[in-house]
């Protein structure tokens, strides 16, 4: 009730735990403060915050439009009401070697447990689309530095993307991540793998953890969980899933209430109101304040 339980720090703690640990993790994204709390109820390791869900939520491409401030503001009201590490798309740092340090302040300071840096030019491009460029490993090796200078909380995860894949083939993409780790991620984040043996490789030749994105209708196949962690990977974000699930149904609501007149058809696909309420624990805010919560459910859906 009332948000999270445990500290910032705690959930910092047990993400380094996760990472350290020999079990893969999954972390599903979540789109909104309620998705992180259905997320947490649903039994996942921790929640994951998506650059390009959270852009398409405000009906912008995911091309690096959105802010340093409204990207903080939406992850430190997901990581308010969760008690799992919220680890989130920080694009490329927004700006030079000074902005990508404070830029680690800011979500140390919103609540969040971690962040993921990506190689790519700005303005920059959705993981699995062709086109992409990259900067120069120095570049990167900068931005990952500056990170690692500007972070105050060591168990705060630093974790480097790399985009490398397509445009300068896999042993590239893999020795820009060695620079990566040497330069202070804790975490390697290859995006658009082919398939499980480019994990494989991955896991093998670096020296820290791997990351897996599993989004749909990208470059790589939809790997289960035992797949990926016999391939060594460490992590799975499922970053677009929940928007996606939630507009595909959205859309056909829509369609049914201007087909038919009514919502009737769809009720049974909605979340119930007794489980919305419960979700947010409404019951508990009565502890505050008797009259908050001064009528049944009986009845209710």
């Amino acid at each position: 009730m009332l948000g999270a339980e445990k500290t910032a720090a705690a959930r910092r703690a047990d993400f380094r735990a996760l990472l350290n640990g020999s079990e893969i993790v999954q972390f599903p994204g979540a789109i909104n403060p309620l998705t992180a709390m259905l997320i947490e109820q649903a039994g996942f390791e921790g929640v994951y915050i998506s650059g390009g869900a959270f852009s398409a939520a405000q009906g912008l491409p995911d091309i690096g439009l959105t802010t340093l401030t409204e990207v903080v503001d939406h992850g430190r009201n997901i990581a308010r009401v969760t008690n799992l590490p919220t680890f989130i798309d920080a694009d490329t740092g927004w700006g030079e070697a000074m902005n990508v340090a404070r830029t680690v302040q800011e979500f140390e300071d919103a609540g969040l447990s971690g962040i993921h840096l990506e190689d790519q030019v700005n303005p920059k491009r959705c993981g699995h689309l062709d086109g992409k460029e990259v900067v120069t490993t120095a570049e990167m090796v900068k931005r990952i530095s500056a990170a690692a200078k500007g972070r105050r909380d060591e168990n705060f995860v630093l974790t480097a993307r790399t985009d490398a894949r397509a445009g300068e083939g896999l042993d590239a993409a893999i020795d820009r991540a060695k620079a990566y780790v040497d330069a202070g991620a804790d975490m390697i984040f290859p995006e658009a793998m082919r398939d499980l043996g480019e994990f494989e490789k991955f896991a093998n030749a670096v020296g820290a953890p791997i990351l897996a994105n599993m989004t749909e209708f990208g470059k790589s196949e939809l790997f289960t969980t035992s797949q990926l962690a016999d391939a060594g990977v460490r992590v799975v974000i499922y970053p677009v899933t929940t928007l996606r699930l939630a507009m595909g149904a959205i859309t056909d609501g829509l369609r049914a209430i201007r087909s038919e007149g009514t919502q009737a058809s769809v009720v049974d696909r909605m979340q119930t109101r007794a489980d919305l309420y419960e979700a947010i624990d409404y019951e508990a805010y009565n502890s505050f304040d008797s009259a908050v919560f001064n009528f049944s459910q009986e009845g209710h859906q």
